[in-house]
């Protein structure tokens, strides 16, 4: 029959119709029957109160959107009308979507700051301290952006002993996440001490390089601690929360990180003169306690215990003679008395020896010596001197004289014999 038409002649001009006829709409409604496929493409159903109509993304759309689609959702999908002509099925090829009310940007920021709070990527506990005073300092942004040299200026400034290592990194626009990623592993491979992420301001999608997921999973499995330094202190992104710490503007990072030499300089003066007093008041207590215990050995040397036997020795020495003064001032006052008889009797027995022997002499001046030798008696003589009997030796040669004969002789024997002395 002329003019019928078979099922696929009319779902191709329907198609063909439909296609041209709506190249660009923009559908709002709310989101049902979402599936996320495997393939990457997004199937959706939107709908209102009284209609509903097919939609898909297909995985190149679907990949360039910022935010997650959810059932319930309320959207605008931007797009043109496509048939499937196998089953005669019209839907929307959607290209975009938007949430109604809130950007899309906005939105996609809130559901992955949700989705990695409740995976703990914000959770203090994972947070890893920064050292005091790091020797070495990755910066991960552009080479040729303000930030850099911001950051290069403090550093200098506030601490001249630290190494920056400069990672030139695309920060923004295609590409940028990928770029920060691979830098923050190759950085974390480096072994330096902290890693700053960072760039100056801009707007929400200037900066949303760091709102992305792989962003933010390279900052929360590094080992070394990352500080997040991106736009203005009003900025706020996601790498902020991952990040060990935050950083109000690129040029803060530095003087958080980093150590004041100036104050510093200041407190070691301070710690020099504290050690100085601390090392006196222990030099002067060493001090103190070796004194006393060279006092001690002093006291319990040998010289010491002589010097103290020598002072005893001294001491019992005059008490020695003290007593014997003492004693004899004792035994001279006993003895006084005596000393009038003593001296009254002496006195008495010199005046008789004295008049006998002057008897002797008057005596011996009146006899004439050669009536003794007349009479037998003779003078000993022996090597010219005038011996006495006793005076001689046995075997000695010696001469008798009586005035008119001169006989020498030989001592034979000698005999005391039993006459008192005279």
């Amino acid at each position: 029959m002329e003019g019928v038409l078979s099922v696929s002649e009319l779902n191709i001009q329907v198609k063909s119709l439909l296609e041209a006829t709506f190249l660009q709409v923009a559908v709002r409604g709310e989101v049902s029957n979402l599936t996320y496929h495997t393939s990457g493409h997004i199937y959706l159903t939107l709908k209102d109160s009284s209609s509903s109509i097919r939609a898909v993304l297909f995985k190149g759309n679907a990949s360039r959107l910022k935010f997650r689609l959810e059932n319930g959702m309320d959207v605008t999908l931007y797009g043109g009308l496509g048939v499937y002509t196998p089953r005669g099925e019209y839907q929307i090829i959607a290209q975009n979507a938007e949430p109604t009310g809130v950007g899309s940007l906005a939105l996609a920021f809130e559901q992955l700051k949700k989705e990695l709070a409740a995976l703990g990527y914000f959770d203090p506990a994972h947070k890893k301290p920064l050292p005091p005073f790091p020797s070495t300092i990755a910066l991960l942004t552009s080479a040729t952006g303000a930030a850099l040299q911001d950051m290069l200026r403090v550093a200098t400034k506030r601490w001249p002993l630290v190494k920056i290592i400069g990672l030139n990194t695309l920060v923004q626009g295609e590409g940028a996440k990928e770029s920060i990623a691979k830098n923050i592993a190759y950085a974390d491979s480096l072994g330096v001490d902290v890693i700053v992420v960072g760039r100056g301001g801009g707007s929400l999608e200037d900066l949303w390089a760091f709102n992305e997921r792989i962003v933010a999973e390279a900052i929360y499995h590094a080992k070394t601690p990352i500080v997040s330094a991106v736009g203005h202190e009003v900025d706020v992104v996601i790498s902020d929360f991952v990040a060990d710490l935050r950083a109000p503007t690129p040029s803060s990072a530095m003087e958080l990180i980093l150590p004041d030499c100036s104050e510093w300089l200041i407190r070691l003066d301070g710690f020099l003169d504290e050690f100085r007093r601390a090392f006196n008041r222990i030099l002067q207590k060493r001090e103190s306690e070796l004194k006393s215990l060279q006092a001690s050995l002093d006291r319990l040397s040998l010289a010491a215990r002589l010097k103290e036997r020598e002072s005893r020795i001294k001491e019992l020495w005059s008490s020695l003679n003290q007593a014997m003064r003492h004693q004899l001032r004792r035994q001279e006052s006993q003895l006084e008395p005596w000393r009038g008889r003593f001296e009254g009797a002496w006195e008495m027995l010199w005046r008789f020896k004295t008049q006998e022997v002057a008897g002797y002499i008057e005596r011996y001046k009146e006899a004439d010596p050669l009536k003794w030798c007349h009479k037998g008696y003779a003078q000993v003589v022996s090597h010219k001197e005038v011996k006495t009997l006793e005076a001689l030796e046995r075997d000695e040669v010696f001469e008798l004289l009586d005035g008119k004969w001169r006989v020498q002789a030989k001592v034979l024997e000698k005999e005391k014999m039993g006459i008192r002395d005279v």
